[in-house]
């Protein structure tokens, strides 16, 4: 709260009128210089100004006053006042853009959607100040000026501070997932190494029918050859 009054030149002017304080004590009750409490009581200032009570409004008690006028070096207290106005909420909204800065919110957006495509529209409308239609006829070349347009900075052009423009462009990209890169060969992890092959669980077929008599005939065969080049 402050501790100057409401209208202190007409509570000045009611006080020189209808008290016997001092001007120094009228001056600083209500923040003024001395000489110009005088000035007031001379005539020569203030003139058309109507007096406020400021016992009526609270500011002040009949006793204060009256300790004030038995003392010249006693200071007067403002009172405390009893309304308690509630503190309204700041409403959140689009960012405000001086009129002659809004023609110039389509070049901002063509760079943005050009030079960060990650940035989400609520993002966009938050360091511009514009609406999603507006956003998505720059996007898809519908905007009526859309031939004309040049991308251009929105902190070149004071729509947004630089601070703004690096905390949402990081704020996006930590939201967007990220791609994995190919970084060259690597070696091949233990779960595929220490597999072991389908065909090593597989029986081994044994061929137990075998013709025993085939082969020794085969191999009598070869042998009498092998005899006969000797001779």
């Amino acid at each position: 709260m402050s501790n100057a009054p409401l209208m202190p030149k007409a509570t000045a002017v009611w006080l020189v009128d209808n008290t016997a304080l001092t001007f120094d004590q009228v001056a600083d009750f209500t923040k003024m210089h001395p000489l110009e409490v005088r000035a007031i009581a001379d005539g020569d200032a203030a003139q058309g100004i109507k007096g406020m009570d400021p016992i009526s409004n609270g500011q002040l008690t009949r006793e204060e006053i009256e300790r004030g006028e038995r003392d010249q070096n006693y200071r007067l207290r403002l009172q405390e006042s009893k309304v308690v106005l509630p503190t309204t909420a700041k409403k959140k909204g689009p960012r405000y853009t001086p009129v002659s800065r809004r023609h110039e919110r389509p070049s901002a957006i063509l760079w943005l959607v050009r030079n960060h495509p990650e940035l989400k529209d609520a993002q966009i409308m938050r360091l511009v100040g514009t609406t999603k239609t507006t956003i998505a006829s720059v996007r898809d070349r519908t905007h009526w000026n859309a031939s004309t347009l040049t991308p251009m900075d929105p902190v070149t052009l004071g729509l947004c501070s630089q601070i703004e423009l690096d905390f949402e462009v990081q704020r996006a990209a930590k939201e967007k997932p990220t791609t994995t890169v190919y970084g060259g060969a690597t070696l091949l992890p233990a779960s595929e190494t220490t597999r072991k092959d389908e065909l090593d669980d597989q029986p081994i077929e044994r061929h137990d029918d075998l013709n025993v008599d085939a082969v020794f005939a085969k191999l009598k065969t070869i042998g009498g050859k092998k005899a006969d080049d000797e001779e």
